[in-house]
């Protein structure tokens, strides 16, 4: 499977958020979109950075409660790491094991087309393996 097949369940719907918005901001969107991580964008379309739970928890255990008044831009990652519609599930959750991630920007030609988790993940892998068990259950009650 691949994270085309994702994206067209899922949706190609992104978070955003400016360097320049505070880490409060950021902290009321992953709230109220119920998200885990937001791309940091200028344009709204080509990724500069993201920002997730972690870099904020790790940014307040570094300098405190004040972080909430810090730009986006002190906490995000800014080596974003991304993926293409083309790659496969596996492929994926390999890098997301590997790196330590939970969210890769979706990007074509340096423009982001969508993002996934590793729930989206994890969930597009269990569907398949449920479709594959129902296809041998009809083969072998078809014997």
């Amino acid at each position: 499977m691949r994270i085309s097949q994702v994206l067209k369940v899922k949706g190609d719907d992104v978070a955003v958020i400016s360097r320049e918005a505070s880490v409060s901001d950021a902290l009321g969107q992953l709230a109220f979109r119920g998200v885990g991580a937001l791309v940091v964008s200028e344009d709204g379309i080509t990724p500069q950075g993201i920002v997730s739970e972690r870099d904020i928890v790790r940014a307040l255990h570094v300098v405190g409660p004040s972080v909430v008044d810090q730009n986006v831009a002190s906490v995000m990652t800014s080596l974003v790491r991304t993926c293409s519609p083309d790659d496969g599930i596996d492929t994926l959750m390999s890098l997301m094991t590997d790196l330590r991630v939970r969210h890769l920007p979706v990007v074509v030609d340096g423009r982001r087309v969508g993002i996934v988790s590793i729930g989206d993940v994890v969930k597009a892998r269990i569907d398949e393996l449920e479709r594959d068990r129902v296809e041998l259950v009809e083969y072998i009650s078809a014997r």
